[in-house]
């Protein structure tokens, strides 16, 4: 079963199983309509966290829609700026020119991938059994594995392996980071996120001025000089050189410094936030029933927005821009 089936298959229990009279945001006060800004070419139909597909097999990447295609039955894992990373029905990893050529690259893995990276010839996967394994873009041999607790259950969302010169960070399954020197193919360090038995793959990691962020569903990391670590039931986070923001399941925004002490937190009644992004002095929250919440850094102040989508809309953000259906927004 694909970890993404796995996850909302349970999910979907979880939601059954729940009450049945689900309370919703509604807003006191709304200040206009957040206008659409453009349209795809068609809906979307996959998202990654580096890159969306469309129905039409376009990709979607933060910068905008690109003229390539990708097969309709393949799995969207990574998009860097010289390939595209997918895994095939026969679950072989395959790699796509990000010029649009035909030159693509097969690895005939016959086995389940959760996420990938690449970086000149080093190609870096993660298996949904947690296992860790770099190979050779050149000559496609195995040149490191690592094995790790295979989950039980995750987060769709699944963060993908990063390279940091000659570092690899493999972001796993059961909410660790696993470092490994490229080089020499060593693992140097393990280092836990969270330690939940379910749903606790990390979903996000993120670097700026050599401070590490990484989150999972439960808990958010910074590494720099020191290590900090605090409790939160994230849905959302967004790091710039100024701080981290989140959102919670609780319906809350929490605004952090960026070695993770608190600053602010504002709650918004039975929010169920789908996507963060932070532009110049606002944070941007998108709310699943069609509202945008820009509020300021401080989270002081805040207006509310009514924004044409459906509340089963698949959301790709992009570079000041939240994509969804066929059609974007912007937040610049």
């Amino acid at each position: 079963m694909k970890l993404s089936t796995l996850a909302l298959s349970l999910g979907a229990i979880l939601l059954l199983s729940g009450c049945s009279h689900k309370e919703v945001y509604k807003p006191e006060n709304v200040k206009g309509e957040w206008r659409t800004a453009g349209h795809l070419s068609s809906s979307i139909s996959q998202t990654a966290d580096s890159a969306a597909l469309l129905d039409n097999g376009r990709l979607l990447t933060a910068k905008g829609e690109k003229n390539i295609k990708i097969p309709e039955e393949y799995r969207l894992i990574n998009a860097t700026d010289t390939w595209i990373i997918a895994e095939s029905p026969e679950n072989n990893l395959v790699l796509f020119p990000a010029d649009g050529s035909d030159a693509k690259v097969t690895f005939e893995l016959k086995r389940q991938i959760a996420a990938a990276n690449i970086q000149d010839d080093t190609v870096a996967i993660l298996f949904t059994n947690n296992e860790m394994a770099l190979y050779s873009l050149e000559s496609k041999k195995l040149l490191f594995k690592e094995s790790a607790n295979a989950p039980i259950a995750v987060d769709s969302r699944i963060a993908n392996p990063y390279f940091l010169k000659e570092l690899v960070l493999f972001l796993t399954l059961d909410g660790k980071i696993v470092i490994v020197n490229s080089a020499t193919k060593q693992v140097l360090r393990s280092v836990v996120v969270s330690s939940e038995e379910y749903f606790n793959n990390v979903t996000y990691m993120n670097v700026i001025d050599n401070n590490l962020v990484v989150s999972t569903n439960n808990a958010v990391l910074a590494l720099s000089q020191k290590e900090a670590r605090e409790k939160y039931e994230i849905r959302n986070i967004a790091y710039a050189s100024d701080g981290i923001w989140l959102t919670t399941k609780q319906g809350e925004i929490i605004a952090l410094t960026p070695t993770l002490q608190f600053k602010a937190k504002k709650k918004f009644p039975f929010a169920h936030f789908v996507g963060l992004s932070v532009q110049n002095d606002r944070v941007y929250a998108l709310e699943q029933e069609g509202y945008m919440i820009a509020i300021t850094k401080n989270l002081l102040a805040y207006d509310v927005y009514d924004v044409d989508m459906d509340n089963d809309n698949k959301i790709f953000l992009g570079d000041g821009r939240f994509y969804f259906d066929d059609r974007y927004i912007d937040i610049k």
